[in-house]
């Protein structure tokens, strides 16, 4: 036995640093997402819907995500804005012939209380003009969902750039 001692640990030795940072840095993310309850998973799947729906521009998908009662402050809005203006920014986009090439989704927080989850997250999307141009761009965006008796609904929000320093 104590021959073997010895070999293990030198194997250990020798494993970048790399892999070890990588390991150790996964050992304290998987705890996070293992306590999300099942709400949040739920809303998180329905934040990639929502961006899904952008992608294709399909304003009706979208709209479907929005409780009736909704009031959040966009960024693209300078006032708060309500479920009947929500996919003004889509068909602005749109009408200029911009489409949403691609994004990504950061998730920074979540927390589900009782029939409600609030997100937090970063979004960094990439939007292409009628000549193929663009760049990309982050933002950050926090959600508040209701279970409602049809599923999870966005009953509040705000949005804001994250500017380039």
């Amino acid at each position: 036995m104590r021959f073997i001692f010895p070999r293990v640990f030198r194997g250990i030795l020798r494993v970048p640093r790399q892999l070890i940072v990588a390991l150790v840095v996964l050992t304290a993310v998987l705890p996070v997402f293992a306590q999300q309850s099942e709400n949040e998973k739920e809303v998180w799947k329905r934040e990639t819907s929502y961006w899904e729906y952008v992608k294709a521009v399909d304003l009706d998908g979208y709209r479907s995500l929005w409780h009736a009662n909704f009031v959040g402050w966009p960024k693209f809005s300078a006032e708060p804005a309500h479920k009947d203006h929500i996919t003004d920014w889509i068909a602005a986009y749109r009408d200029k012939g911009t489409r949403l090439q691609w994004y990504t989704i950061q998730p920074a927080a979540s927390q589900s209380t009782e029939n409600v989850v609030v997100t937090h997250y970063w979004i960094t999307q990439l939007w292409l003009d009628k000549a193929g141009q663009g760049k990309p761009e982050t933002d950050r965006i926090t959600h508040t969902w209701i279970k409602t008796p049809g599923g999870w609904q966005i009953i509040g929000g705000m949005s804001a750039a994250i500017r380039a320093e």
